[in-house]
């Protein structure tokens, strides 16, 4: 038996959905030829949390609902890192910028300069947990991903303004949801952008967020509930 021991890495991935009520389209750009990690193919918004995540201030958090959802199976304030995780890596592949207005409590580090520099301190109150995913055994990296879904209207800023963003990603552009699966995805984004379209009728968090769970030898889908914690405990 082969074990994989590719570092598993935690990482946020951003949704960020354009008039649900109408003809909704989501963020996406494409990733270079040169790229480790899915090269070339069209993507959402996203990457690994860096260790100065968990300390970075945040104007307002998640929903309680979210929170505890994120948290199951999960170390201690994990849930914040993975919040602001997403906030930045939305900022540096696109420039979009979810947060309040406000002034940051000292220094900011140094991934963060840009996005302080804005005016703004990151905000997680948009953000909904929508989605998890492990990546498959056998691959150059590894990622335990966390999908998050926000509405663009809580983008500050001209939505359709890409000249802040990062080179990371190319192409970026709102694609219609109805379109979405004529671009070149990765499986795991096929599976999430159906949950997505499932839900356009419900602005709320969903009932549940669905798992792909992938080990050495198998692979398994949950649900996480995020029920509270019986008290005493």
């Amino acid at each position: 038996m082969t074990i994989d021991k590719t570092v598993l890495r935690d990482a946020a991935t951003v949704i960020i959905l354009r008039n649900r009520a109408g003809n909704p389209s989501i963020l996406m750009g494409q990733r270079g030829a040169a790229a480790a990690f899915m090269p070339r193919k069209f993507v959402f918004p996203g990457g690994a949390v860096d260790g100065t995540d968990a300390l970075v201030p945040l104007a307002a958090p998640m929903g309680a609902l979210c929170r505890a959802r994120l948290a199951e199976g999960c170390p201690p304030m994990l849930d914040h890192a993975l919040a602001a995780a997403a906030i930045r890596e939305l900022w540096e592949e696109t420039g979009f910028v979810l947060g309040r207005r406000g002034d940051w409590p000292g220094t900011p580090p140094q991934d963060w300069r840009g996005f302080a520099a804005t005016g703004h301190v990151p905000s997680a109150e948009a953000l909904q947990f929508v989605f998890r995913a492990i990546t498959p055994p056998g691959r150059p990296r590894r990622f335990d991903a966390r999908f998050f879904l926000a509405e663009a209207e809580r983008i500050t800023g001209d939505p359709d303004d890409f000249s802040r963003a990062g080179d990371e990603l190319s192409h970026l552009q709102w694609v219609p949801l109805a379109d979405a699966r004529d671009f070149d995805l990765p499986f795991i984004t096929e599976v999430v952008l159906a949950e997505i379209a499932a839900r356009l009728h419900d602005p709320g968090p969903p009932a549940d967020v669905p798992f792909y769970r992938h080990d050495d030898e198998e692979s398994h889908f949950l649900r996480l509930h995020g029920y509270p914690k019986p008290a005493g405990r």
